[in-house]
């Protein structure tokens, strides 16, 4: 059921007794990008690309019509407006840019509508891409690009460790009446964007479902197509426990390595219902108000 207005808190689901379908509002759908985009590459172009146009190199992520910000690249290279080498690396999980143009080391920005640029350690093609979206891509440090690829590595290796299950060494709930402290939490997948992504892909926001099925929280999610003229089309934890949302203060996560935590880079404004997981050393919900 696609909402063309936010849900009302009476239409919020709570858990566990509306967690029996896949997606507990129903099918979602008007929620792909169909607007002409733009990417920088910087002391390289700019360059214009239909989303329709662009397939995934993630069909084990993303469903049909949806792709990720390194599948722009490799549009554009499939174009030959670029000329990338590029490679999967089963180890890290991720795929590798080996050159563009030449150049060695790239990364990314990305900011999703009336955002802001910020520091990202979260991998490339993971990232979904929604309309209006403001993408960069530059030439990174050797040094910071291995820092990011074994923090990916370890995540890799982590999950390998526990038979292919995400287990989080630490998960950390803060509101303001709310001090919960787990240590080894397993998530499963939920399906809630089900519209953007495979079955069995789990994201941040499946830990707070996960630890809602077990009874350890009780929560509820609502739906935001817009605030104000801002682009949103996601699900928002719109209640932990006592604490509930309120004008412009709410629960807001970061997930990562400590290596990257706050805004070096596990802290971005993307929101938990489509931050893939591989599985991280920590994801933290907290209130903040701005």
């Amino acid at each position: 059921m696609h909402r063309s207005e936010p849900l009302d808190q009476s239409e919020a689901a709570s858990t566990p007794e509306n967690m029996k379908t896949n997606n507990i509002f129903g099918g979602l759908n008007g929620t792909e990008p169909t607007k002409s985009g733009r990417i920088v590459i910087r002391d390289v172009g700019e360059y214009e690309f239909e989303p329709g146009q662009i397939k995934s190199v993630r069909p084990d992520l993303f469903r049909e019509g949806y792709f990720s910000i390194f599948d722009i690249l490799v549009h554009l290279d499939a174009r030959g407006d670029i000329d990338m080498d590029y490679h999967f690396d089963d180890a890290v999980n991720t795929h590798v840019i080996d050159s563009l143009n030449g150049e060695r080391y790239w990364w990314y920005r990305a900011h999703y509508h009336m955002g802001w640029s910020e520091n990202n350690a979260f991998r490339m093609d993971h990232f979904p891409y929604k309309d209006d979206m403001t993408v960069s891509i530059a030439a990174a440090k050797q040094p910071y690009l291995d820092k990011l690829y074994d923090v990916f590595r370890d995540e890799v290796q982590r999950k390998k460790d526990n038979n292919g299950k995400i287990i989080i060494p630490e998960v950390t709930i803060r509101g303001p009446g709310t001090r919960i402290e787990l240590r080894d939490v397993e998530v499963t997948s939920h399906n809630l964007r089900e519209d953007m992504f495979q079955d069995g892909v789990v994201t941040a926001i499946d830990v707070i479902m996960s630890l809602g099925e077990r009874e350890e929280l009780s929560y509820d999610l609502k739906w935001y197509e817009n605030i104000g003229s801002a682009i949103i089309k996601h699900y928002f934890v719109q209640r932990i426990n006592g604490d509930e949302s309120f004008r412009r203060c709410g629960f807001v996560y970061e997930a990562g390595s400590r290596v990257f935590d706050g805004f070096s880079g596990n802290h971005i404004h993307l929101p938990s219902d489509t931050r893939v997981l591989n599985s991280p050393e920590y994801l933290s919900y907290f209130w903040i108000c701005i």
